[in-house]
């Protein structure tokens, strides 16, 4: 298992300017070699590795051996990538960076946890730079690094992206399934009853949406250094919700546990809100990747298993009886279903009949016991075990 740490770098003045001369010649030995993968479609690393090694050893001199190889890695992800949209039948042209940020294997560079101190290879030579450590991070002091990037960031600040390995928490798996639903209105509701996040995000991003859009009209030099100054806050914000909703889905569960989510790739695509309404630009704008991605990973620290089921009908289906049907869902909050009359709020309905499709396809019930065979309904046998009498009358064949 490996993690990403960030690390302030403190250069002098002098080290400043060889970290970026050393970025100058990664990004055009880049650019060299993607130029040559697209034009001649290589994307196989080692014919790269033979075709411009040595042409890019001696166009960019100042860099070291490996960090000619780590341009020639970078390269071939980028254009594998490129290649793999292509086929895809996506649009696409040849991969290029303005500042492609150097890559360091365990080779070009050294680093001490005790003294905070990197060493780094730059086209001035090796150099020492000191580093800082967030808080967040000291608990990753100590570990084995991997590979490592040097980045500048707009304000003009230094850091070094270091990749440690860490042991994976030995848990053993559990029956427990929690399922979740995620929306605008409320950001993660899950099967067990609680309803995570704050309603106060969704009011915050359209404040700074509205302001957003009176400076974008209003179009004066003032306007456009107040845009300038605001321009990367709303990604702040969201990151940082963000990762505090991906904590608390993550200490929802214990050890060994599951959460389930739906799959919501390419639900841009599917949606059917009208033009130019705020559902549609608050749907476009949601980071429904960017928290699985942090849940994913705070949850495989603790031993937590992510899964992903089929999002169609979850919000149709009752999840007492299993009854489906459009207007099952009276409105964005309120399920009735139209069946048995049974009533819930929308989305921890559809947290519920999330779990019970993971685990009908496990072929569990809610217990861990296997399911009976031969039901018209995998999620009315889960549910049936547990329904009340009169809801039990209504399932029977």
């Amino acid at each position: 298992m490996q993690r990403t740490v960030k690390l302030k770098l403190q250069p002098t003045p002098e080290q400043a300017q060889a970290l970026a001369d050393t970025r100058q010649q990664f990004t055009q030995a880049f650019n060299d070699v993607c130029a040559y993968g697209w034009v001649q479609t290589e994307k196989n690393g080692v014919r790269l590795h033979h075709a411009t090694y040595y042409t890019e050893k001696a166009a960019c001199s100042g860099l070291v051996s490996d960090l000619v190889i780590q341009v020639r890695v970078k390269a071939t992800e980028a254009l594998k990538s490129a290649f793999a949209r292509q086929k895809a039948g996506l649009q696409v042209s040849c991969p290029q960076s303005r500042a492609c940020p150097p890559r360091y294997n365990v080779h070009p560079y050294t680093l001490s946890w005790e003294a905070q101190t990197v060493r780094l290879s730059t086209v001035g030579g090796r150099m020492t730079v000191q580093f800082t450590c967030p808080d967040y991070a000291v608990k990753y002091a100590g570990l084995p690094v991997d590979t490592a990037d040097a980045l500048q960031y707009p304000d003009g600040s230094w850091w070094l992206h270091v990749v440690v390995t860490l042991e994976t928490p030995a848990a053993a798996p559990t029956d427990e399934v929690i399922g979740i639903d995620l929306g605008l209105a409320h950001p993660a509701v899950t099967s067990g009853n609680q309803f995570l996040g704050k309603k106060a995000w969704k009011a915050t991003e359209g404040r700074s949406f509205r302001l957003t859009r009176r400076l974008q009209s209003c179009g004066t030099k003032s306007a456009k250094r107040h845009l300038r100054r605001i321009r990367h806050k709303h990604a702040r914000f969201r990151r940082d919700c963000d990762h505090m909703l991906s904590q608390q889905l993550t200490d929802a569960a214990a050890a060994g546990g599951t959460l389930v989510l739906e799959n919501l790739t390419n639900i841009r695509q599917r949606m059917r809100a009208r033009r130019k309404t705020a559902t549609k630009r608050r749907m476009h704008s949601w980071s429904f990747a960017q928290l699985t991605s942090f849940l994913t990973y705070k949850a495989e620290e603790r031993g937590v298993t992510v899964a992903r089921v089929d999002p169609r009908h979850t919000s149709q289906r009752c999840s007492a009886c299993g009854h489906r049907a459009r207007n099952n869902r009276r409105s964005q909050s309120r399920f009735v279903c139209r069946a048995c009359g049974f009533e819930l709020h929308a989305d921890l309905n559809a947290a519920r009949n999330i779990a019970a499709k993971y685990r009908a396809s496990r072929g569990t019930s809610s217990t861990g016991a296997p399911l009976s065979t031969g039901v018209s309904s995998p999620v009315r046998s889960v549910v049936r075990q547990h329904a009340s009498p009169e809801v039990r009358d209504k399932l029977s064949p």
